[in-house]
């Protein structure tokens, strides 16, 4: 059994944004760093407790040069970086699953911590065939084309909603309840940290229940940027798309791959 945990920074207990900035530009983006890493270590000892043969850590907030590394499991192997050819790098069909830990509700959720789909500053949201999609949905689907399947997430309530959303059946944790952008109230961090480890393993127990999540192929995917001169940019160019109204760009996809 071969797992990918992919970890962001937003989702992790007792981490909000900062007012009128990002969560890289908030006092509380040490602790996020720190509890990021202990949340995925939690995940990646439940899964080689649970059996697993390897754990891929993927390092993928911003820049992807976030957690401490050497707190992990020194079982696990570590993506970390960007260039690599596409999403969950090291991820093939061998593998069982993908697990999302500190990730968080795409654009327009209401009350969820730090929502947003990639850029906070650029994006006003992401649709999908008229459907909008955040970075969870993005990354299962990525995940679907190799035939394997989201099994567990940890995030602040909304995001865990989502979650069972799309992909029904997901084992969750919730790690705090959002109340808008900088505002929760979080479980304690050790306790999720419990939670999560216990999750993990109930997620690798009902795997074989699992689904690969999968995105409409060929699909029309649209951004609605904040910024009327970040849609003029993405209509224009090699890569550019259709400008549908001043402020909101599709492309026709034969696969999210070709954007992913």
């Amino acid at each position: 059994m071969k797992f990918v945990v992919a970890v962001d920074c937003e989702g992790p207990a007792c981490v909000v944004g900062s007012p009128g900035g990002s969560l890289t530009d908030s006092r509380n983006f040490a602790f996020a760093r720190l509890q990021a890493t202990r949340e995925a270590d939690a995940a990646a000892r439940g899964l080689f407790d649970a059996g697993a043969t390897q754990v891929i850590v993927w390092d993928n907030h911003g820049g992807s040069l976030n957690l401490d590394y050497d707190l992990l499991d020194e079982r696990c192997d570590i993506a970390l970086g960007v260039g690599f050819p596409h999403r969950w790098p090291g991820l093939d069909a061998t593998f069982s699953g993908v697990l999302f830990v500190g990730y968080h509700a795409m654009d327009n959720t209401a009350d969820a911590n730090i929502a947003h789909s990639f850029s906070s500053a650029a994006y006003q949201w992401m649709k999908v065939d008229g459907v909008e999609v955040g970075e969870m949905a993005i990354d299962a689907a990525v995940a679907g084309l190799l035939g394997v399947p989201p099994l567990f997430c940890a995030s602040d309530d909304k995001a865990v909603q989502e979650a069972a959303h799309f992909f029904p059946g997901i084992e969750t944790v919730t790690t705090k309840t959002g109340f808008g952008w900088n505002a929760a109230v979080s479980k304690h961090p050790r306790r999720v940290v419990r939670e999560i480890y216990k999750g993990v393993q109930r997620a690798v127990a009902r795997r074989e229940t699992s689904r690969p999540f999968q995105l409409p192929s060929p699909m029309t995917y649209e951004i609605r940027y904040k910024r009327i001169e970040h849609a003029e940019a993405a209509s224009r160019g090699m890569r550019a798309g259709e400008r549908v109204d001043p402020y909101t760009v599709q492309w026709q996809l034969d696969s999210i791959t070709d954007r992913f």
